[in-house]
């Protein structure tokens, strides 16, 4: 399965489409409108300490090459990592997380 990121969850949203994917509480948090969305099927995927701990060691190989990211995309970037799960995003900054981690992004 996938969990899709914010920014898309927005979209998909105000076009009236399906949300069938997974998402994080990161972005139920950032957009708690999806609770309410009639044609959300996914499940919401909570952080624990494995994927916080996960979430440091990334911002700190990030920080080595000057590319910090905001907690909020280390933690969903954590999160799909340790589950094993697909992101869903546009957002061209989960690409430095890919390159130096195994998050399988689309």
């Amino acid at each position: 399965m996938s969990i899709i990121d914010t920014s898309l969850l927005i979209d998909r949203v105000a076009e009236g489409v399906a949300v069938g994917e997974n998402v994080s509480i990161i972005s139920v948090i950032e957009y708690p409108m999806i609770l309410e969305y009639k044609d959300f099927y996914g499940k919401i995927f909570y952080p624990d300490a494995d994927d916080f701990k996960l979430a440091l060691e990334l911002q700190s190989k990030l920080r080595r090459i000057g590319r910090m990211k905001s907690a909020a995309d280390l933690i969903i970037a954590a999160t799909c990592i340790n589950n094993k799960e697909k992101l869903i995003t546009k957002d061209s900054d989960f690409d430095d997380i890919s390159e130096m981690s195994s998050l399988d992004i689309k």
